[in-house]
C-alpha cells in the first residue's frame, strides 16, 4: 500500500471526525432517547447455528439462466458498440462532497460508533427532500479485482432504487447504478447507468423494475439482488456491455428515433439471472436475498448472502455462501454442477432480523470466519445496528449512556470490504462512507 495515501487517509479521517464531533454527540443522545422509549429488539442474538441437513440446504439451490449471446449481440448491433467502465467514468457529470462540507442532516445519517474515516454526500439533486430515489447498495473495484483497480481506475458503484409508489408512473421501481471515479479521494465524481433487461430476443429492453438491496462486482460481472415477484434471486450484468442511448426522453427501451432510458445516457442490459429451483422465496422455502458481499478469504472466492426478514420479527434469518466459478469462459459467475445448478457451500441461521448488510471474512490463522451484519432498527426508521457473529457468539457496538446498540448508519445499506486497502465501504440513506475493518472490530470489542 502507498504510505502517502495511507497518511492522507488518516489526516482526512481526523478532520472528518473533528467535524462530526458535535453531530455524534447529538446522535448519541438521540439514540439513547429512542432506545429507552421504544420496545427493544433482540440485542443479543447469540451464536450462529450451522445448517447441514438436506432439508435446510436444498431451498438455497439456484439454477443459472444466461441470456443467449445472439440476443445480446442483436441489441449491440442495433444500439452501437458497447462501452466499458472507463467511458462511463470519463463522462462523469456529478460530484460527491467530502463529509466536512455536507449538511448537518447528511452527517446525522452517519454511524455514531465506529465513526467513518471518510464520508461523502451525493449531489443535492439526488438527495433533495422528497426525492423518489434511495441508495441501498455498494461494491467497489476492490471486489472486482484483488489489486483494487479496474482498468486504470479505482471505482465505487452504488445501487439506487426508485419508489414503487411515488413519482412518475414510468419511473416507479427502476434501478440505477452510480459509477464513481474514486481515483482522487478529495474529488469523487460519478455518472448514472440505468439497469435494464433485454426482451424480445434482444430487439428491445425494459427497466429492471425491481428494488436492488445489494450487489457485488466480481471480475467483469455485477450481481444484484431483486425483489421482483417470482423466483428470481439475482440478476447478472456485464460491465463491459454498457450501451449508449440515442434519445433523451422519458421512455425506456426502443422508441421513435432510437433508444431511450428515462433521460439516462447509458444502460446496462442483464446477461443472465439465477433463480431458486424451489420457487418463490418464503419462510419455509427459498430465502428472500436482502444483502450480498464478496469474500476473498475463501478458496475459491465466494458470494455471501443474507436473508431479508422484517425488523423485530420472530423469524430467524439465513446466512449462506456460494462459490464463484474457476472454469475458463465462466468468469464472474457462480460455480455450477453439470445440470447448471448452484449449491450453497455454507449455511447458518441467525436471530438477527432486518439485515441490510453482510460481510464474512476469515483472517489468516483464524479457525473460523467472522460474519458482520448490519441491520435496521425494529421501527425500520433511524439508526441501525452492527454485529459480529460466529459459531461461538455475537458482539455489538454500544453508544449512549444506556449502552444502546443503535450506533450504525441511518437506514443502513450493504457492506463491501476492499481487501487491498483494509476498508469497509457502506452507505446511509444520504451518504457514502468508509472505515478500516480494524476500527470496526475495535468498536465491537
Amino acid at each position: 500500500m502507498n504510505h502517502r495515501g495511507r497518511h492522507r487517509r488518516r489526516r482526512r479521517g481526523a478532520a472528518l471526525r473533528a467535524a462530526l464531533t458535535g453531530t455524534a454527540l447529538a446522535l448519541t443522545a438521540a439514540a439513547t432517547l429512542i432506545s429507552t422509549s421504544q420496545a427493544q429488539v433482540t440485542e443479543r442474538p447469540g451464536a450462529l447455528k450451522p445448517l447441514t441437513a438436506p432439508a435446510d440446504t436444498a431451498p438455497l439451490r439456484l439454477r443459472e439462466q444466461l441470456v443467449p449471446g445472439r440476443a445480446l449481440d442483436r441489441l449491440a448491433a442495433a444500439m452501437g458498440r458497447p462501452v466499458g467502465v472507463d467511458t462511463v467514468l470519463g463522462s462523469a457529470d456529478r460530484t460527491l462532497t467530502e463529509g466536512a462540507g455536507c449538511s448537518d442532516t447528511d452527517r446525522a445519517s452517519l454511524p455514531v460508533t465506529p465513526s467513518p474515516d471518510r464520508a461523502y454526500c451525493w449531489d443535492a439533486s439526488d438527495t433533495a427532500s422528497g426525492a423518489d430515489w434511495r441508495p441501498a447498495s455498494v461494491t467497489t473495484s476492490g471486489d472486482a479485482d484483488e489489486d483494487g483497480v479496474w482498468g486504470s481506475h479505482r471505482v465505487v458503484l452504488s445501487g439506487w432504487t426508485h419508489s414503487t409508489e411515488d413519482g412518475p408512473r414510468a419511473e416507479r421501481g427502476l434501478a440505477r447504478v452510480a459509477f464513481v471515479n474514486a481515483d482522487d479521494p478529495d474529488r469523487l465524481a460519478y455518472r448514472w447507468v440505468l439497469l435494464v433487461v433485454p426482451v424480445d430476443g434482444g430487439r428491445d429492453y425494459r427497466g429492471l423494475g425491481s428494488g436492488i438491496s445489494s450487489m457485488v462486482w466480481y471480475q467483469d460481472k455485477l450481481l444484484v439482488t431483486t425483489r421482483r415477484a417470482g423466483d428470481t434471486a439475482l440478476y447478472v450484468y456485464d460491465v463491459d456491455r454498457i450501451q449508449r442511448t440515442t434519445v433523451d426522453g422519458p421512455g425506456v427501451g426502443r422508441v421513435r428515433g432510437g433508444w431511450s432510458a428515462d433521460g439516462y445516457r447509458y444502460v446496462m442490459p442483464a446477461v443472465g439471472a439465477y433463480r431458486f429451483t424451489g420457487g418463490r422465496c418464503s419462510a419455509s422455502g427459498p430465502p428472500c436475498p436482502g444483502a450480498l458481499s464478496l469474500d476473498r478469504s475463501t478458496a475459491p472466492d465466494s458470494l455471501v448472502a443474507a436473508e431479508w426478514t422484517a425488523p423485530g420479527s420472530e423469524r430467524t434469518a439465513r446466512l449462506w455462501r456460494y462459490a464463484f466459478s474457476t472454469v475458463p469462459g465462466h468468469e464472474g459467475l457462480l460455480a455450477t454442477n453439470a445440470a447448471g445448478q448452484v449449491n450453497a457451500v455454507e449455511e447458518y441461521r441467525t436471530r438477527v432480523t432486518g439485515i441490510r448488510g453482510v460481510l464474512s471474512y476469515r483472517r489468516a490463522g483464524a479457525e473460523r470466519p467472522s460474519w458482520y451484519v448490519g441491520r435496521l432498527p425494529g421501527s425500520q426508521d433511524g439508526h441501525g445496528g452492527l454485529l459480529r457473529q460466529d459459531t461461538r457468539g455475537a458482539q455489538a457496538a454500544e453508544c449512549g449512556t444506556d449502552g444502546t446498540h443503535r450506533c450504525w448508519a441511518d437506514s443502513p445499506g450493504s457492506l463491501s470490504y476492499w481487501q487491498e486497502t483494509g476498508e469497509v465501504w457502506s452507505l446511509s440513506d444520504r451518504m457514502l462512507f468508509a472505515l478500516p475493518l480494524a476500527e470496526l472490530d475495535r468498536s465491537l470489542g
